[in-house]
């Protein structure tokens, strides 16, 4: 499977001679925001960043998102943060679409280009800060570490889309696949955020239901999703959020591969209340 390009949004807003109708579903088990939604005036600005807005697209929240939180970030040429994460509780992973974003852990630089990953630990000291000319556009995910007497804590560490081959998932003849990033049996890490790659006709061929969270990206291509009881179509610049248990399938369409950025939570008990 090859890589392509990866869908950045671009903000702006639409025309006044536009239709209202979207594609923007919110449910008990499942929301959809679609790129079109990700426009200037729904940005937010973040303390110690300079040069920059996010996209918010999860958040913990009554009926939405309980585990983690996704920004897609623009970094201005000349921008970035000596001080990005404010609670050390907070473990991350940076994912780049667009630009070249350079990233400091530890004092050490890393130089990111699109399809660039980074894991950053929970009470990391890292920076990141865009010394180009073009925006730099990239996925933040932040999940409070839970940690487990006698595991270590995990490592920082930077590879990329491009470095991490595709692993194929067992008898779909390598139709269905998915880049780790990390090990699934590495109980060091309570939460994995992959790639899943379906090529053209492509289908998961049940109905998922289970107890991780997701978080679905789609970087490229399209699909139909099936949604709790719903059939949506999705396309790259598209954002899902799936609730626990909500029963999930689908299948590939269009010309090129289908790829979307995947969040779940791992590796831990379920709380008890």
């Amino acid at each position: 499977m090859t890589h392509s390009s990866y869908y950045a949004p671009q903000g702006g807003l639409p025309a006044q001679t536009q239709l209202l109708t979207d594609r923007a579903i919110v449910t008990e088990a499942y929301t959809v925001i679609p790129k079109g939604v990700l426009r200037d005036i729904v940005t937010s600005s973040l303390p110690f960043w300079t040069n920059t807005r996010a996209w918010i697209i999860a958040r913990p929240l009554a009926g939405f998102a309980t585990t983690f939180s996704q920004y897609i970030m623009e970094v201005s040429p000349g921008g970035g943060s000596d001080n990005p994460e404010p609670d050390e509780r907070v473990q991350g992973v940076l994912f780049v679409v667009e630009g070249v974003l350079d990233l400091t852990i530890d004092g050490r630089v890393h130089q990111l280009k699109p399809g660039g990953y980074a894991y950053l630990p929970a009470g990391t000291k890292w920076a990141v800060s865009n010394q180009g000319v073009d925006p730099a556009r990239f996925h933040w995910i932040r999940k409070i570490y839970e940690s487990v007497e006698g595991i270590d804590l995990p490592q920082a560490f930077v590879t990329s889309d491009q470095q991490v081959a595709p692993t194929p998932m067992p008898d779909t003849a390598g139709k269905w696949a998915t880049t780790r990033f990390v090990e699934p049996d590495d109980l060091r890490h309570d939460m994995h955020v992959n790639i899943v790659t379906l090529a053209p006709g492509a289908v998961i061929p049940f109905t998922e239901t289970h107890v991780m969270e997701h978080g679905l990206y789609v970087i490229e291509g399209k699909g139909v999703y099936r949604l709790n009881q719903d059939w949506v179509e999705v396309e790259a610049g598209d954002f899902m959020w799936l609730r626990a248990f909500c029963p999930q399938a689908c299948y590939a369409g269009g010309p090129v591969n289908f790829r979307y950025l995947l969040y779940k939570d791992v590796n831990r008990h379920a709380a008890l209340m």
